[in-house]
């Protein structure tokens, strides 16, 4: 869908430009833009590198062990079918972990790590099970303690307090999740 709908403004901007004279604002705006898009793009690269490469060592060592340990009542209320002890604990815990820190770009590859693991578990294949729908919706909407591409975004962009969204946030991501949550919930019940 973004496919077409891109195209169409950038059709629709350069032909009011046309009617309207103003090519050379049209011009200079695209330089513009893409200077913007470039210096966005290495501070984020920045932050998403140090927090990767965070829960990279957090993941080699035993403090994801006690990550998991100290989730662990959470994700048996939120996950009742998971085994215990399986891997897939530690990969929810990871991708968990990830969204705290405000880190979309590396909890997604740990989100579908933990999918792919959960789908191999999965009886019907073709049917996504209610901790699957769970973890999506909890992934989707999560708690982010440290809105770190958030900041980062505003300090690059010369926010004189780029931090002052974080109480926002918390409310904003804790209300969120719990919705997301307690609709899964109220539709797993439902659904039996």
């Amino acid at each position: 869908m973004l496919n077409l709908v891109w195209p169409i403004f950038i059709i629709i901007s350069i032909i009011f430009s046309f009617l309207t004279g103003s090519v050379k604002q049209l011009n200079s705006s695209i330089f513009e833009s893409t200077e913007a898009a470039v210096s966005l793009c290495i501070t984020l690269v920045g932050t998403m590198c140090l927090w990767s490469g965070v829960m990279q060592i957090a993941a080699k060592t035993s403090a994801m062990q006690r990550i998991t340990s100290f989730l662990r009542p959470i994700m048996k209320l939120l996950f009742p079918k998971l085994k215990r002890e399986s891997k897939i604990y530690q990969e929810i815990s990871m991708n968990m972990v990830a969204n705290i820190l405000g880190l979309g770009n590396a909890a997604t590859p740990l989100g579908i790590k933990a999918m792919k693991s959960m789908q191999e578990e999965n009886n019907n294949k073709k049917v996504i099970t209610n901790e699957m729908a769970t973890f999506i919706v909890l992934n989707t909407a999560s708690i982010q303690l440290i809105p770190t591409t958030v900041i980062a975004i505003r300090s690059s962009l010369g926010s004189e307090n780029p931090t002052a969204i974080i109480i926002p946030v918390w409310i904003a991501t804790i209300c969120a999740a719990c919705a997301g949550i307690i609709a899964t919930k109220i539709f797993i019940k439902l659904g039996k």
